[in-house]
């Protein structure tokens, strides 16, 4: 009987995480039922930050980082599906604290953890010399080694514990981003944390 109780919660575990996988497929391949719409990115990007952490400390009680927006506020609003959008910064700033708390927990002393949303607006090399927006999303966590960081946006990599992630979500926002016509990027490197880089055109 101890037996059949055991397999029984370990096919509800599995069954579950195989409905996530599902999801995040079908999500990759369903286009996006939303339009675009004249969108204020700072006001997206300050509402997901607080999204995220709030939901994180729902869940564990001992969460704590520090987090902060430096937007321009000069920022024009763009458009874009704010739906899809928002799903790209949830999921960096969720990866975002899920760095800086796992870095927290290993005990470095003099650690404070912190994640900082940033925004602006520049104008991009080349021939057409483009206006566009930059959202950053920067964290001090343990980083990204080289020989991963290669590998980050691919369906299904990921470095999270089983369980934990599917390794859909990087690959799903750098299909959101480059429907949008811009670009997905990360600076990092380890032990000095992260740094993953948003542009998208302001005439869309």
């Amino acid at each position: 009987m101890k037996d059949l109780v055991e397999n029984e919660q370990k096919i509800k575990h599995h069954g579950k995480r195989a409905e996530v996988i599902v999801k995040g497929m079908l999500q990759h391949s369903r286009n996006s039922q939303g339009e675009k719409e004249p969108t204020d990115i700072n006001v997206l990007a300050d509402e997901y930050l607080r999204l995220a952490y709030h939901g994180l400390r729902a869940k564990d009680k001992s969460f704590n980082a520090d987090f902060k927006c430096d937007f321009d506020e000069s920022l024009p609003k763009v458009n874009v599906i704010p739906q899809d959008i928002g799903r790209v910064l949830l999921n960096l700033i969720n990866n975002a604290f899920y760095a800086v708390d796992k870095k927290s927990k290993a005990g470095v002393d003099g650690y404070k953890p912190e994640v900082v949303v940033s925004t602006r607006v520049f104008l991009s090399r080349g021939s057409k010399g483009e206006e566009r927006i930059e959202i950053l999303v920067k964290d001090n966590g343990p980083g990204i080694p080289d020989e991963i960081k290669e590998k980050i946006f691919q369906p299904f990599f990921t470095t999270k514990p089983t369980g934990q992630g599917t390794g859909l979500g990087l690959s799903l926002s750098y299909d959101i981003v480059m429907s949008h016509g811009g670009e997905l990027k990360v600076q990092a490197g380890k032990e000095q944390g992260s740094e993953f880089i948003i542009n998208i055109p302001i005439n869309l």
